[in-house]
């Protein structure tokens, strides 16, 4: 089993990276390539957030320097000092719920050479024990072979370990029949439901608005999203189930973002807007300038660094 010390390994890696480079940081006007070393700033967690300052998610983990949606990811964003760690949920062939973005595995994963005969090699035709044998590391770098896709329950369990919080999404549900009452399971068992994890640590969305529908009927306290850009005149729609609609940086205008910030969410209060996949400084400072509340990022020590100023 992927374990919490490889996470450590990990940051001492990157830091021995930024001695060789004489300590310097990288530019903050893009985010490092994938699997590149990459310096790692003072840990601590982000102050209070001031007035115009959105949140910063870490999507998929601190995923521009560690293997998406795996253990080490979280644990990375938590040594960066990020409250918000962003998930993908998917359902194995035996009813697991695992932390995986892809419908396939090929991507992520080594699953072409254990199961070369299994194509097209989608989550869901795979069992759980199956899935726990894949090493997950070793496509983003060499030095991350041995990292496993885990399962919601894993995921969860490091998260809270970690004192962080998490924007858990829904993926293709309309694959998975179900799903949202077996994540809500999950997370009632793993102790996600309780009122302070409601209140603070958790928000659930997806690109389907049934599903985030299905979500608030199930659990009305929850904080729900929808993912994606509806037109204005339809956002008094979502309004009935969601507190937050996340979209895509290019969708979205400041007008946009005024016009759902003058709707009330399903929880009385107006709805927010966290936006997603931002990695560049310049643009992270343009959707600011718009008003959004969140910022979802693979880099979220570039985009801290973009539109915290001062703070």
């Amino acid at each position: 089993m992927y374990v919490r010390p490889v996470a450590a390994a990990a940051a001492a890696f990157l830091g021995f990276a930024l001695v060789l480079a004489g300590g310097s940081a990288a530019p903050a006007s893009a985010a490092p390539a994938r699997g590149a070393s990459a310096p790692v700033p003072a840990t601590g967690r982000d102050p209070v957030r001031a007035a115009g300052v959105p949140e910063v998610y870490a999507h998929r983990g601190a995923s521009a320097y560690a293997p998406e949606n795996t253990l080490l990811a979280v644990d990375l964003a938590e040594e960066l000092g990020f409250d918000w760690v962003e998930n993908d949920v998917q359902r194995t062939k035996d009813g697991e719920l695992v932390v995986v973005h892809d419908e396939t595995l090929t991507r992520t994963t080594n699953v072409r050479t254990l199961f070369p005969d299994r194509g097209p090699w989608r989550v869901r035709d795979f069992t759980a024990d199956e899935i726990a044998r894949l090493d997950a590391g070793s496509w983003f770098g060499v030095e991350f072979a041995g990292a496993r896709v885990p399962t919601l329950r894993q995921y969860l369990d490091r998260v809270r370990s970690n004192d962080q919080k998490l924007l858990l999404e829904i993926k293709k549900p309309e694959l998975y029949p179900g799903i949202e009452r077996d994540t809500l399971e999950v997370l009632e068992e793993a102790g996600w439901l309780g009122e302070e994890e409601v209140r603070d640590r958790l928000v659930v969305q997806s690109f389907s608005a049934d599903c985030v529908r299905i979500v608030h009927a199930e659990r009305p306290e929850l904080v729900t999203a929808f993912l994606g850009t509806p037109p204005v005149a339809d956002l008094p729609k979502y309004s009935a189930f969601a507190d937050r609609i996340n979209p895509w940086h290019a969708t979205i205008s400041a007008e946009w973002v005024a016009a759902v910030h003058a709707v009330t969410g399903v929880h009385g209060r107006p709805m927010q807007v966290d936006t997603w996949i931002v990695d560049d400084a310049a643009l992270a400072r343009k959707v600011q300038a718009m008003g959004v509340d969140g910022i979802i990022t693979n880099a979220p020590d570039v985009i801290r660094q973009a539109v915290a100023g001062g703070v």
